[in-house]
């Protein structure tokens, strides 16, 4: 649930672009006693590999390695990822509309992407548990500020998500917003190996009022699809 959200309606359509290494024919270098190679000046640097983005498309989150989530439904939009995801892709789905009577909305979030790259992982129940808890941690301070509250309970459980392993961690931020008839947000984080040395992630954010969305998120979980 994002405090202030009045751009919760706006879509925002990202994309990436794939780099693919064609097959080079090896060419017969000059023999001795020729003249020399000219050096064309200014030589030309090769361009940055674009950062993977991930994108909303069709009823799917494609991350930016190409791995898929299903939308939680049709009524969730297109958002931005605010949980520090690698080629995250993030939905929306408002809950209380203009709660503030300045346009802000609240609601609930969900985002799937790759575990970013400067948390530490290995792929070990332990491992797994402790990516969770660094990741869920910077997801709570980017979907609410770095002086959220938790409430005490939070737990954690091994998964199994498209035959590969993964850990689901849960916790609950205190909620107390102005005109917000809410007390709490329920946080769940998922963090699923892909075989590589690298993760899959997904976030959600659900508001203490839509429990409902909970059982829905953790079923989307488990169609998440690994593509190598």
């Amino acid at each position: 649930m994002l405090v202030l959200a009045a751009l919760a309606t706006t879509g925002l359509s990202v994309g990436w672009i794939w780099n693919k290494a064609d097959a080079v024919t090896p060419v017969t270098l000059p023999s001795g006693n020729q003249a020399p190679i000219t050096t064309v000046s200014p030589s030309v640097k090769p361009s940055e590999t674009p950062t993977p983005e991930g994108k909303v498309l069709g009823t799917e989150m494609v991350a930016g390695n190409t791995d898929t989530m299903p939308l939680m439904s049709a009524a969730w939009t297109n958002y931005s990822d605010e949980t520090g995801l690698s080629g995250g892709a993030a939905i929306w789905f408002t809950v209380h509309k203009n709660y503030d009577g300045k346009g802000n909305n609240w609601g609930n979030y969900t985002a799937f992407g790759q575990l970013a790259p400067d948390i530490p992982y290995a792929n070990t129940a332990a491992g797994l548990k402790a990516a969770a808890v660094q990741a869920g941690s910077r997801a709570i301070v980017g979907l609410y500020s770095k002086d959220a509250k938790i409430m005490t309970g939070t737990t954690h459980k091994a998964i199994t998500v498209d035959g590969h392993p993964g850990h689901e961690l849960v916790t609950k931020v205190v909620v107390k917003q102005a005109g917000v008839a809410e007390t709490f947000s329920t946080v769940m984080v998922a963090v699923i190996d892909r075989g590589d040395g690298t993760a899959d992630m997904s976030v959600a954010d659900i508001a203490g009022s839509t429990p409902d969305w909970q059982r829905i998120w953790r079923f989307k979980v488990s169609q998440i699809k690994i593509n190598k």
